[in-house]
């Protein structure tokens, strides 16, 4: 067995191994990859970078504000329990007063005292209007930007505006008008194109459900204004979200408020508003207490003054009437004695109406108020007991003198406890305090992160780079690498570089500027040393070993899909075997398409399709070239059948001829994936050789291809990988594939 069916056994043996080694990640591979294309991701993460800056720098700024609030804990700890209290989990003070905090209620009422349902700003130019708005400084207060672009409807600096209502129908709520600023103080509000209501600044303007109060408003005739009317419940939904409240350590009742805006000045009034309605809610709490019993005595104090008042008068009426005077002493003695128990015994009853708010009937405290009620009754019985053997007429004047008396120690006792519980409501201090009201560091807003966002923006485009070079390659199955090739069993007899000379010799340049020329010449001729022409020449020598077996000198190439280069190396290689003094003939056998004849410079007007169809002899049709022993027979006239010219006698018959005349013969086919003339052609060569372009071809397309030669009889002895570009991602498979340069020094 030679050298070459070992190489045929040894790629057979191999594939297997290879088939395996292709599911594996080539870390190395991958890295070349990027390397490959490292301008195509530094241009991608420079345009991500730019955009990133560009975002920063364009943005609306978000100031934050803070406030810190003390919440100090209620009620005294039971003696003896301090240090137990750790024992035992319970909820922090703070956090209930952070839930209370953002409750509904205190953030509903700072929404209505704000009017935050009500949106206005000024409509500023898309883009870059927010900064040059954002930019405007002046002393003057009510000066105006000059408008930029000519677009005098937007605001470009200074405007300002104050709308004091804005009611719209409940369908309308969230959508956004345009407020329009008219000359001599004139206002329009439009929605879309139709007017809703026109009128002037500082007065109410009405129509149906609508409503508009435009206090005041500074801003050149024309510029516009964006108003909106939220509904309340999502306004005070979408401020509980916004401020943050949190307990600063472990039940440390410190709390701190942040609230962020992209006006500051709004950010802190709306943070101070909220910690101020938050701080008078805990005070009214904390005086609930005290107001209900002054409530409660306030309404029985005029009951108790008309009482005292009746009373008075019927004693005065009865004195007169009955001509008395006074009462006895011993009278008036057990007279003290039941006023007093009366005034103790209102006492009582006050006291019992206090324990019955805190406990239940059931509590110690209240029973105990109930017995010292029913004691100071049972005395109160007793002492009355004696008036009974008096006359009627001193009787009388007891009871009514008894009721003026207990009804004048009951209303002062009443004035007084009202007195002191007002004393006590008023002076009731909450347990949570405003510690720091709200601040803003107008310097530094926390939002945007300039250099956060550009370095994010730039690893963002990095990735995204490295990303698409990665999927592509994932998706592009290119045969970039020979091993690829001989993992189907197919000896690779040649990598031929890609020629930056050959590429300006085709005229791929010219093509690119529309010009259709492909007159070139011949690589061999104009660049000798170039690394191609070198990797022809081996491919030269490997051929003239693989002939040694072939039934022929004749070789056909061919190749899986049109573009991988077959006419260049058979030009080129038919040119490097003339130069080394053999007798060559070069047939073009692609009748459709076939261009041979343009590298070398010949306008040929009849060739092999003539000679085929009788028309010319070979000698008319056989062409000589500017290179020695080299001939030349061109595609000739586009026949309309040129497989059956192929499969024609005549073509049998040049064969036989031409072999015998020549030393080698080269046959320059169309795709085998395209037609079936190369199949016909293969039939009669000694030798088929198959071309494939680097980075084009697939792996499957080669095996198809392999496989649709082997239906037709033809076994293709080797491939010729052409078009090889030297890659960072395969440099380390180019080891016997590629050339290097070695050119001699002049």
């Amino acid at each position: 067995m030679n050298a070459q069916s070992n190489l045929f056994s040894n790629n057979k043996t191999g594939k297997a191994t290879a088939s395996q080694d292709s599911d594996e990640i080539d870390l190395s591979a991958l890295f070349g990859a990027l390397i490959d294309r490292k301008y195509f991701i530094a241009i991608v993460t420079a345009i991500f970078a730019a955009l990133g800056v560009a975002y920063a720098m364009f943005s609306t700024p978000i100031y934050q504000a803070t406030a810190l609030i003390q919440v100090e804990s209620k009620g005294a700890s039971v003696p003896g329990f301090d240090d137990m209290s750790g024992m035992f989990e319970s909820t922090s003070a703070a956090v209930t007063e952070i839930e209370l905090l953002k409750s509904r209620t205190v953030i509903g009422e700072a929404v209505d005292n704000l009017k935050l349902h009500t949106v206005v700003e000024p409509k500023l130019f898309p883009v870059v209007g927010g900064r040059y708005y954002r930019k405007f400084f002046t002393t003057d207060e009510n000066a105006l930007a000059i408008p930029k672009f000519w677009a005098n409807t937007y605001a470009w600096g200074g405007e300002s505006i104050d709308v004091f209502d804005f009611k719209v129908p409940s369908h309308l709520l969230g959508t956004t008008f345009e407020l329009v600023a008219k000359s001599g103080n004139q206002i329009e509000l439009k929605l879309g194109e139709n007017t809703v209501l026109a009128g002037v600044v500082g007065q109410t303007i009405n129509q149906g459900e609508f409503s508009l109060t435009v206090r005041s408003l500074n801003a050149r005739a024309d510029t516009r204004f964006l108003l909106k009317r939220n509904d309340r419940l999502s306004t005070i939904l979408s401020l509980q979200g916004a401020i943050s409240a949190s307990e600063k350590g472990k039940d440390s009742g410190i709390v701190t408020l942040s609230y962020q805006n992209k006006d500051a000045a709004f950010a802190k009034t709306v943070l101070d508003e909220v910690a101020a309605i938050y701080v008078r809610h805990n005070v009214e709490r904390n005086s609930a207490e005290a107001k209900k019993s002054l409530d409660f005595l306030q309404v029985q104090l005029p009951e108790v003054k008309k009482q005292l008042e009746r009373a008075e008068q019927k004693l005065n009426d009865y004195q007169k009437n009955q001509q008395s005077v006074n009462i006895s002493l011993e009278t008036q003695g057990v007279l003290e004695q039941i006023v007093e128990l009366d005034t103790k015994l209102q006492e009582l009853e006050l006291k019992r109406l206090e324990v019955s708010r805190k406990f239940k009937r059931e509590h110690p405290l209240y029973q105990s108020a109930v017995d010292q009620i029913k004691v100071v009754q049972r005395q109160k019985r007793d002492l009355t007991s004696k008036v009974t053997d008096l006359p009627e007429t001193q009787q009388e004047l007891f009871r009514l003198t008894r009721d003026v008396e207990v009804s004048n120690e009951i209303y002062m006792l009443l004035l007084s406890k009202t007195q002191e519980l007002d004393i006590v409501r008023a002076g009731t201090v909450g347990n949570v305090r405003v510690v720091d009201s709200a601040a803003v560091d107008y310097s530094n807003p926390v939002k945007p992160k300039k250099a956060l966002i550009a370095v994010m923006a730039t690893m963002l485009g990095g990735i995204l780079a490295v990303g698409i070079v990665l999927v592509q390659r994932a998706l592009h199955k290119g045969i970039e690498d020979a091993s690829q090739i001989e993992a189907l069993g197919l000896p690779v007899y040649a990598s031929v570089p890609f020629s930056e000379s050959q590429e300006k010799l085709t005229g791929i340049a010219k093509l690119k500027s529309k010009n259709k020329n492909k007159t070139g010449e011949l690589l061999a001729l104009s660049n000798p040393t170039d690394l191609s022409i070198e990797a022809l020449r081996s491919l030269r020598t490997s051929l003239h070993f693989a002939l040694m077996d072939a039934k022929n000198h004749v070789v056909s190439i061919s190749g899986p899909s049109p573009g991988v280069g077959k006419s260049f190396i058979s030009a080129n290689l038919a040119a490097v075997l003339a130069q080394s003094d053999k007798k060559v003939l070069l047939i073009d056998a692609d009748m459709r398409k076939g261009y041979l004849q343009k590298h070398f410079n010949i306008k040929a007007k009849v060739g092999l399709s003539d000679y085929l169809s009788g028309k010319n002899t070979l000698e008319d049709v056989t062409l000589k070239t500017d290179i020695e022993n080299l001939a030349f027979i061109a595609r000739g006239a586009v026949p309309p059948n040129p497989s059956e010219l192929l499969m024609h006698h005549n073509f049998s018959d040049l064969i036989e001829i031409v072999k015998e005349k020549y030393d080698l013969v080269i046959i320059d086919t169309p795709p085998i994936l395209a037609v079936t003339d190369p199949a016909i052609v293969g039939n009669h060569a000694g030798t088929t050789l198959l071309v494939t372009r680097f980075g084009q071809n697939h792996v499957k397309e080669v095996e198809i291809t392999q496989n649709r030669f082997e239906q037709n009889g033809v076994d293709v002895k080797g491939v010729v990988f052409n078009g090889v570009v030297k890659k960072a991602s395969n440099a380390y498979g180019y080891y016997g594939y590629y050339n290097y340069e070695y050119k001699t020094e002049s």
